[in-house]
């Protein structure tokens, strides 16, 4: 063998050698990490005893960055008495949306079950302070409403599930189907449409066993009937207030009537005895 070839080969050895080297190291580095990994599975670990925890992404370029000081602060738990533990929202999307994350990185602060978010400087002095002087305590909590282990938010966070399903689906059509995206599009609305129709039905089925038909038309048949009756009180005293008005309103004309008669009468009385022969007139008498 020609010395160049022993050059080569022991070059390829080096190389190999060193690769080795490298992956092993990556391996170590890998096992002998602190930082604890949480997904759908053990996220309610957190809710006992204090934790802080980054909601991160691999493509996040701060999140890389944040790996490192992320790290240093898991060095520090010991020291510091609590566990810090981070969540690829790639592949835990349910968490994401049960903690609203809408930003990466995103930082949480959690002390039995009381969620803070962490929006101090992300530098491993600011992080180690944060907890060892308590700092935490001058941020308000989370609100009930948008607490993660509220039952809302359990929804929410299936939904994110689901959204994340259907965009692999929607990836799967697209590129391993090769169909154009307005046909992905077209069959979600003809999906959309079918489901709501058939949800639709099945409502009412449900409504139709828990309650028949035949009950529905009593009960509006009671309600006509108990309608017409309440209106016919109502005409009833309707009618009564009327009867009524008349009777008055006869009464008072009976009574005008009979005084206009009273005085008609009267007056031809007094007409009568001025024209009687037996009353005597006076005679005018002639100034003296």
């Amino acid at each position: 063998m020609s010395y160049a070839g022993m050059g080569r080969v022991f070059y390829i050895a080096c190389f190999s050698l060193l690769l080795g080297v490298v992956s092993a190291n990556n391996q170590r580095v890998a096992k002998e990490s602190l930082v604890e990994q949480l997904d759908e599975e053990n996220w309610e670990r957190m809710l006992h005893g204090e934790w802080m925890v980054e909601f991160y992404a691999p493509w996040c370029p701060a999140c890389r960055s944040l790996e490192p000081v992320w790290e240093h602060l898991a060095s520090w738990k010991e020291n510091l008495n609590i566990n810090v533990g981070k969540v690829d929202v790639t592949t835990s999307p349910g968490l994401s949306g049960r903690f609203m994350v809408t930003a990466l990185p995103t930082i949480y602060h959690v002390m039995d079950g009381v969620f803070r978010q962490y929006k101090s400087p992300r530098d491993e002095d600011a992080l180690i302070e944060f907890v060892s002087e308590k700092t935490w305590k001058k941020i308000d909590p989370i609100s009930n409403w948008k607490n993660p282990t509220s039952v809302h938010m359990s929804l929410l966070s299936q939904f994110f599930k689901l959204s994340q399903i259907l965009r692999g689906v929607h990836n799967n059509l697209t590129e391993d189907f090769g169909l154009p995206i307005w046909a992905s599009y077209l069959i979600f609305a003809m999906t959309t449409v079918i489901l709501g129709a058939i949800l639709g039905i099945s409502i009412i089925c449900f409504i139709d066993l828990i309650c028949p038909p035949k009950c529905i038309h009593q009960r509006m048949k009671k309600q006509q009937d108990e309608s017409g009756t309440v209106a016919q009180e109502k005409s009833s005293a309707d009618d009564e207030i009327v009867e009524n008005v008349k009777d008055d309103l006869i009464d008072e004309e009976g009574s005008e009537s009979e005084e206009i008669t009273e005085t008609s009468s009267k007056e031809k009385d007094s007409k009568a005895d001025t024209s009687s022969p037996n009353v005597r007139k006076r005679k005018p008498r002639k100034a003296d």
